[in-house]
Formats: structure tokens, sequence, C-alpha cells
């Protein structure tokens, strides 16, 4: 498996080793010693799995409040899309900033978010499955979220702004300008 940290400190880029012929594929998708050396001290204690029918879903930004703040393990075993996440440790280097990844079956990579980044994906082609593992469990009082067309993030999505399907929760997140970081940024 191949480790890559990406332009946002503590976001990585794990490629997981296929090994295939003509009945398939196998692949270990994951593995904790590898995981430890990016995330020392974190577990991963919940999978989750979404599915999106069409091209053009946004889910996101979204992001657990302290203290039951995720961490996020994120890849797509079918499918295609792009994959966002913002820094908003407080004191980052990369505060606001935005990185996007494409994940796929295909390249079969996967990003880690650690906790203190919002987090979101747009769905490329039909048919997407989007599968995570968290550090922590789901807590709805301390979810939150930002818009994700939020103008000071500029985020540029991969289709028409009339082809983006967002929830009715997700269309009333909050703005990044408004957003006080409960997140630190540390070096350690």
């Amino acid at each position: 498996m191949s480790v890559k940290e990406l332009s946002l400190p503590g976001v990585f880029l794990f490629t997981p080793k296929r090994h295939g012929d003509d009945r398939g594929y196998f692949s270990e998708t994951f593995k904790a010693r590898e995981f430890a050396e990016v995330a020392p001290g974190v577990d991963l204690v919940q999978d989750n799995h979404s599915f999106s029918k069409d091209v053009g879903v946004v889910r996101g930004l979204h992001f657990q409040l302290p203290p039951h703040a995720q961490g996020k393990l994120v890849r797509v075993p079918n499918g295609r899309v792009l994959d966002v996440v913002v820094d908003l440790r407080a004191g980052s280097p990369t505060y606001g900033k935005h990185l996007g990844v494409e994940l796929s079956g295909e390249n079969w990579q996967q990003l880690w978010v650690p906790a203190g980044f919002a987090h979101g994906f747009c769905t490329l082609v039909p048919n997407t499955e989007f599968c995570y593992k968290v550090s922590s469990y789901y807590a709805p009082e301390h979810d939150s979220g930002l818009a994700f067309n939020d103008p000071d993030l500029a985020i540029d999505w991969p289709v028409a702004k009339d082809a983006i399907t967002v929830s009715g929760k997700d269309s009333q997140l909050g703005a990044f300008k408004d957003f006080v970081s409960p997140f630190e940024y540390s070096t350690s």
C-alpha cells in the first residue's frame, strides 16, 4: 500500500494494491499497522456506506464538533467522485483552504481526512458507492457543516450548478465566514 501526504497537512492518500486475474481481483483495503503510521492513536470505530444514483449529487460539507470530532478514511468501491476537504483547524497555515481528489473504483485510492476538516463529495457517474471508516461514533447533537457552494471557499464542483442535487439539510448549512472553529492546529 502506498501512502502520500497531500498539500493540506495531515491529509493522506492511500493506494492499496489490487491483485487480479481472469476471475477478478483481491485487495487489502485497510491495514491497521500502515494506518497507525499516519494517524497514531486513532481508532476507527464505525463503517458507513452511501449510494448515490445520479451524477451531481453533492454530500457535504460535513464534520462533527468536539468532543465527537471525526476523522474519516474514505473510498469509492464503485463509481467516481470528486472528494473535497477543507481545513478548519485554527492556526493552521492552510486554514480555510481546500483540496479535491478524484476517488473511484478504478483508481482504488482512499483519502484520510483527520478531525478538524470539513468533508464532502460530488458524484461524477451514476450509481456511485461511497464507503468510509470514522474515528468517532455519529453524534447528531455534534453534527455540523458548511455550505457546499460557499463563495469564500470557492470550490469548483465539476458539474453545472443547475445539475447539483443536495439534501434539504445540506442546503441549509452555514457560511464559512460565520464559522468559529473549535479545532486547533497541532504540529505533533
